[in-house]
């Protein structure tokens, strides 16, 4: 078996050198398909989402509060107009964009991002018709009621009936005294919840809190701390997210009506500085568990089901980005249980999002603290 390995490792060896002499990216091993990762472009300033539009052009966020076009390629020097003001500080500003479903017939962008407000900021969505590379027609259909320092979550999805679903993060608020008083077990306000709403704001008459007195009516599940992953499986409908715990405890859950998923009462971390307990415990009855968990954490942000033809054995992986732990996970499904993780790329920078494009490869934003803030391409090695 050893022997076995190291003539692995030499022959990865060798193939990563003549890779490196012939000019192109170096090959990337994984279990089911070997892949080279190519940087599409470069020269952004913290990218923070990306989504694709029918006629080939992709929109980037950029956190500062720019909403940019690459086109064939190349990164459009000016950005879009009409996007609204962004409260710029810290973890906030411009944040998710997706396309309505119905995009090609009625142009509709959706943008999250921090609003300022008189004394801070809270998380909105606001969408308008994306013409002449510009904006136009700019509403707000929702504002949460959340205040705080940062977790903004703000990640977008549609699902296959055309709601929107919106994740609204925890905003910091402490984790002490009485853990059940935590404004995210608080259904008055939208403190670590997972929103729905029809595409044009309006609330479904079947969301779970709609006849509660006292509950925000667009709540769809709560107890969240900062979702910064979510995806909508295409062939199942099932909403999966990616949620930051705090120092160990990242989680995946798959989000149900009206389930509770425990912040700050259970969890698998533990504080940041003192490294002392947060929670009661990891379960509590009336609590949803998490499908899958990591300790250490990686920093939790995008996620996306794969469905495509290029990479054909990924079809229906869940794809997860880390920050912290910078790196590309791949979680394999069977059915709504998670059955393992494959870290897929390592050391290349924060990564912010992960999204399929539509010519079937994976395209990552990349947060990098050097500086380099690419688009990178993952693209299959012919034969594997």
């Amino acid at each position: 078996m050893v022997r076995i390995r190291f003539a692995f490792a030499v022959a990865a060896l060798i193939l990563f050198v003549a890779t490196l002499a012939s000019g192109q990216a170096p090959v990337i091993r994984s279990a089911e398909h070997d892949f080279r990762v190519v940087t599409v472009v470069d020269g952004l300033e913290v990218p923070w989402s990306m989504a694709f539009l029918p006629g080939g052009d992709m929109l980037v966020t950029e956190r500062p509060g720019r909403l940019r076009i690459v086109r064939n390629g190349m990164l459009v020097a000016q950005p879009v107009a009409g996007v609204p003001e962004v409260f710029a500080r810290g973890q906030g500003g411009l944040l998710d964009v997706v396309p309505h479903p119905d995009f090609a017939s009625n142009r509709l962008i959706y943008l999250s991002y921090s609003k300022p407000l008189a004394e801070g900021s809270t998380t909105a969505v606001v969408r308008g018709r994306f013409e002449s590379d510009r904006l136009d027609g700019v509403e707000e259909i929702f504002a949460a009621i959340s205040q705080g320092r940062g977790h903004y979550g703000s990640r977008l999805a549609f699902d296959r009936e055309g709601y929107l679903f919106i994740t609204v993060g925890e905003r910091q608020a402490p984790s002490t005294g009485d853990l059940m008083a935590h404004p995210a077990q608080d259904l008055s306000n939208h403190h670590g919840t997972t929103i729905r709403l029809h595409d044009d704001g309006r609330v479904p008459a079947d969301n779970p809190f709609v006849d509660q007195p006292g509950a925000r009516p667009e709540i769809w599940s709560y107890g969240h701390r900062n979702e910064q992953g979510l995806a909508i499986h295409p062939e199942t409908g099932d909403v999966w997210a990616t949620e930051h715990g705090p120092q160990g405890g990242d989680e995946v859950n798959l989000i149900q009506r009206g389930a509770n998923y425990g912040w700050p009462v259970v969890g698998f971390g533990v504080n940041y500085r003192s490294g002392l307990a947060i929670h009661e415990g990891t379960h509590r009855e009336g609590m949803q568990q998490p499908a899958f968990v990591w300790v250490p954490s990686i920093g939790t942000s995008g996620l996306a089901v794969y469905t495509g033809d290029a990479f054909p054995r990924w079809r229906g992986n869940l794809f997860a980005g880390g920050l912290a732990g910078q790196q590309l996970a791949r979680l394999v499904l069977d059915g709504q249980r998670i059955r393992y993780q494959e870290t897929m790329l390592f050391g290349r920078g924060r990564i912010r999002d992960v999204r399929q494009g539509p010519d079937g490869y994976l395209y990552l934003a990349i947060e990098d603290e050097d500086g380099l803030t690419p688009i990178l391409r993952l693209e299959p090695v012919e034969g594997r």
